[in-house]
């Protein structure tokens, strides 16, 4: 497996936050790669930082967004942007370090709990709010 860095993909990141209003979402620290080779079927995942390590290292919650170019590379860029829009959905609003499943509840800020699916389903609604803008 290789790896380089891939600023472009940083750059989306940085995009799809600003205009969806991801404003939990600290877009300086999600590092992006580019894999090659890889053996899995992903066509990107995203990685966290667990608190554990934020603490030993005495750093902040960090992720890295892959994409696995054999895959991703390949796609439209229309899936490219879903796939990325996907990812950031498994950041908590919180910015912990930990990562959303695809099926979960959140705090809403105001005592209570909200559900939050990632299908794609809510990735075409969010992806159509992108193409507002």
């Amino acid at each position: 497996m290789k790896f380089e860095k891939a600023d472009d993909i940083s750059d989306r990141i940085s995009d799809i936050v600003e205009k969806l209003n991801f404003n939990y979402i600290d877009a300086r620290r999600i590092k992006c790669i580019r894999s090659f080779k890889t053996s899995n079927n992903a066509v990107a995942r995203i990685w966290s930082l667990p608190n554990v390590w934020q603490k030993v290292l005495n750093v902040e919650a960090h992720y890295i967004v892959e994409v696995i170019s054999e895959r991703f590379d390949k796609l439209s860029k229309e899936d490219q942007i879903k796939t990325l829009i996907h990812e950031l959905m498994h950041v908590p609003k919180s910015f912990s370090g930990a990562l959303v499943s695809h099926n979960t509840k959140q705090f809403d800020g105001k005592g209570g709990h909200v559900s939050k699916k990632i299908t794609p389903k809510t990735v075409d609604k969010l992806y159509k709010e992108y193409q507002r803008f």
